[in-house]
């Protein structure tokens, strides 16, 4: 399902659950995560609740998933945006579009972990800090 088009009134479109290809997938995160290492995603999509992706042309420019456990819960996994793209809203655009997806599919919270210095980030997209636990397995 295609959502809008970008803020900037150029091709910059966003798609819930579009067709990625691995290759794709790891060419975003190569050049937005400098320790990615190339994945399979397929399985990791067969188990997402939702996910969106955004397109410049037919160049893959962001990327979030949407996981969930089968009830009230969702949480944001991934978000990505190429470098080239950073700062111009599309992270906000892509969290947000997740949101809607994830509360259309009967999701009644989001939760996202983050690193500090992205708690201004994630605030813009409407999130709050809470308390919450994490351990490295």
């Amino acid at each position: 399902m295609r959502i809008n088009e970008g803020a900037r009134g150029d091709d910059e479109v966003l798609t819930v659950r579009p067709r990625l290809t691995d290759a794709e997938l790891n060419e975003l995160f190569a050049a937005s995560w400098p320790d990615h290492r190339p994945a399979l995603f397929a399985p990791v999509l067969a188990r997402s609740l939702a996910w969106v992706g955004a397109r410049r042309g037919s160049r893959l420019v962001g990327f979030v998933n949407v996981v969930g456990d089968g009830g009230a819960h969702a949480f944001i996994l991934d978000t990505t945006v190429h470098p080239d793209e950073r700062r111009a809203g599309l992270g906000v655009r892509l969290v947000r579009a997740a949101a809607d997806e994830a509360r259309a599919r009967g999701a009644d919270w989001l939760h996202v972990d983050y690193e500090p210095h992205l708690a201004p980030f994630y605030g813009q997209c409407g999130f709050r800090p809470t308390a919450a636990g994490l351990m490295r397995l």
